[in-house]
């Protein structure tokens, strides 16, 4: 099989340097290019792997065509040709990122050397590259404890996506690791040495959401005292996570198909465009086709998000791998907080393989914690028998409804048992409601006679989701 050459694109005004070097290394391609203007386009259009570029040239410097090809994405590596007294001119160059320089008249042997050099370090970073990648795969998917079907799934397409440009939806019930996928996604692509930003959409306030997703500029709103950058600007070349996209505010959605498409914003108060490169991963637990029809959610955004989604199974679908899950929360809260590692026994892990769990794996992490901190493993019997029997209807509470708190002890406070029981009645309550609005937390809130800043604290504390 013959030997793929190394493509190598010479910008200079000079005919005799194109020559001399055709003639006197066949073990390269070369390509020629008389000034910067053609050069910059044949850098895009030939994919040379290297660049000889002359630093003085009519029209448009070598420095300034160095300049150009640094905003482009993934520049070969350049050399620049000086004659002799350019010392300033070459130190300027090395700032803007040369690989190295070659003084005229140069040797042929000289130029060979520095190409093979060059050559060699870009095989090694590129080897690098790849080793880092593996490592990162293996970080990736440490937290994807499980080897059931369901889940080799999500990993096989997690592997076939995450290095692409695509936008990625995550859909699944509350608990089932959204937010672990996202982060696999970004440590598998090769944005990963770049921000990864996370902002949840339901937990920011909608007068605030915008400003924090598109920064604002100074005198914006009252309390706008200088100029700050917004989410998307921190995440430049990075990973964008928009958790709970299913509660953006209708108003935003249009500004987040403008990113999506034309990667480019405008400021709270501001009038001057931004552009960004980023990689946009989203998560809901909400219905978004209802949505649409609700007239809640945009549908040409829906479409823009659904490039690759991803369905998370919940954990009663793959319930064979929970006796991993409970191993792996185990030793990790048994090192956390300075406890034994001691394995559940038989009978305890067919009661955790057979029970429902509505909160999913964020449920059985807390239940297994419970059981590090407490030292005893019988106390799953008492939190499974308590979470199976929910809320009661009666709004009588015991102190024992939920799963992730431990009882009082049997306590004769009065004032300690009254807190218990209105905590219990208020979840129920709050349950109630989230489920009469499908979810809906502004709907929610406003028949609550609550904020919407509460009501999502209230969610966070009593850790309700949807299947609830």
């Amino acid at each position: 099989m013959p030997r793929i050459k190394t493509r190598v694109l010479i910008i200079d005004d000079d005919p005799k340097v194109h020559e001399l070097l055709q003639a006197t290394l066949p073990s390269f391609e070369f390509i020629t290019a008389q000034n910067g203007i053609e050069g910059i386009q044949k850098v895009t259009t030939d994919k040379p792997e290297l660049v000889l570029l002359d630093i003085k040239m009519p029209g448009m410097s070598g420095l300034e065509v160095l300049e150009k090809l640094n905003k482009q994405p993934q520049r070969p590596e350049v050399v620049m040709i000086s004659g002799h007294g350019d010392t300033d001119y070459v130190v300027q160059s090395i700032k803007l990122g040369a690989a190295e320089f070659i003084t005229k008249p140069f040797q042929v042997k000289e130029v060979e050397i520095h190409l093979n050099k060059i050559l060699e370090g870009v095989r090694l970073r590129s080897e690098n590259r790849e080793l880092k990648s593996e490592v990162a795969a293996q970080k990736g998917f440490t937290a994807f404890v499980g080897d059931s079907a369901p889940m080799q799934r999500v990993k096989a397409i997690i592997d076939q996506v995450a290095d692409s440009e695509l936008t990625v939806l995550i859909r699944g019930e509350s608990g089932t690791g959204k937010e672990i996928v996202a982060r696999s996604l970004h440590e598998l692509s090769r944005r990963r040495e770049k921000p990864f930003v996370k902002v949840n959409c339901a937990a920011i306030p909608r007068d605030l959401l915008e400003a924090e997703l598109f920064g604002y500029e100074k005198g914006a709103f009252t309390g706008a005292h200088k100029q700050k950058q917004g989410r998307f600007e921190v995440a430049d070349k990075g990973t964008m996570f928009l958790d709970e996209i299913g509660d953006m505010p209708l108003e935003l959605q249009s500004k987040l198909l403008q990113v999506l498409e034309q990667q480019e914003f405008v400021r709270v108060g501001g009038v001057n465009n931004i552009s960004v490169d980023v990689r946009i991963i989203c998560a809901t637990n909400r219905n978004l086709e209802a949505a649409i029809k609700e007239q809640q959610f945009r549908d040409d955004l829906f479409y823009r998000l659904n490039e690759i989604t991803l369905f998370l199974p919940p954990l009663r679908d793959r319930s064979e791998d929970i006796p991993l899950l409970a191993a792996h929360f185990a030793e990790k809260y048994a090192r956390q907080y300075e406890k034994d590692d001691s394995p559940l026994d038989k009978q305890t892990l067919e009661r955790l393989m057979r029970f429902h769990w509505p909160g999913n794996v964020r449920q059985l992490e807390n239940m297994i914690k419970q059981v590090v901190v407490r030292g005893d493993e019988q106390i799953v019997n008492e939190l499974i028998s308590a979470a199976a029997a929910g809320p009661r209807p009666t709004g009588i509470a015991s102190l024992e409804d939920d799963p992730n708190e431990p009882p009082l002890d049997n306590t004769y406070s009065l004032k300690k048992r009254i807190a218990r029981m209105t905590a219990r009645e208020e979840r129920r309550v709050i349950a109630e409601v989230l489920q009469k609005t499908n979810w809906n937390r502004r709907k929610a809130a406003d028949l609550l006679e609550i904020s919407y800043r509460s009501l999502l604290y209230k969610i966070k504390d009593y850790d309700l989701n949807a299947t609830e």
